[in-house]
């Protein structure tokens, strides 16, 4: 990982146009391609980010940041840099999930089929720039589809999906990328409100996806 701190100008280009002036700035490099650009002000969220396939160039007054098979790039003038350094942060580590939803996590990316109809496991916590979206899954058409896992499935976790979706959306080739909620209950104005942003849900019994009971038999009239 690199930490540059530097006064900076810093310019966006893409999807639209954006210019933060000169000021001081904190900017992260890391491994996976991703950058962020961050003040001394405004909490955890940057000013500007970019995530990854990323690539970096050295220009002749600061860095060019662009985005791989994408138009969106960062334009990034140093004036002064205070400090520059990089560190070895070893193999990276995910985000590790504790009982009951780290088991449900394990348990569907061994059969993503009990969240939907034809579902293959892509990668298990993919990278968004807020964070790791649980299972990310291609259906029968090859759309893709994300998968949040929760204990109990709430209308935070539909808040939480939507923002992963609203990311994901701007990701070439993901556009209209859908969404599952898996829990072993989901609430039901958590039902409500997915159905009403167009985000499946699925309740699923860890017991069943061990092995260690068959499940409930539904009868149809």
């Amino acid at each position: 990982m690199r930490l540059i701190v530097a006064r900076c100008e810093v310019r966006y280009s893409g999807r639209l146009n954006a210019v933060l002036p000169e000021a001081l700035r904190l900017l992260v490099f890391k491994s996976d391609g991703s950058v962020m650009v961050h003040s001394d002000a405004g909490g955890y969220k940057p000013e500007n980010w970019m995530t990854p396939p990323t690539v970096i160039e050295e220009t002749g007054d600061g860095l060019c940041v662009r985005k791989v098979k994408a138009e969106d790039r960062l334009d990034i003038r140093l004036v002064e840099v205070i400090s520059d350094v990089s560190h070895d942060m070893g193999e990276a580590a995910a985000l590790q999930k504790h009982g009951v939803e780290r088991e449900l996590q394990e348990l569907l990316a061994d059969a993503p089929e009990w969240c939907g109809e034809g579902l293959r496991l892509v990668r298990r916590e993919w990278p968004t720039d807020i964070g790791p979206v649980d299972l990310m899954c291609r259906d029968a058409d090859e759309d893709w589809i994300a998968v949040e896992i929760k204990r109990v499935g709430t209308i935070d976790a539909v808040e939480q999906l939507t923002r992963y979706l609203e990311r994901l959306h701007c990701e070439p080739g993901m556009g209209s990328c859908r969404g599952i909620l898996a829990a072993q209950v989901v609430k039901p104005q958590a039902r409500v409100l997915a159905e009403s942003r167009g985000i499946g849900w699925v309740e699923v019994d860890p017991d069943v996806l061990r092995g260690d009971r068959e499940p409930d038999l539904t009868l149809f009239a």
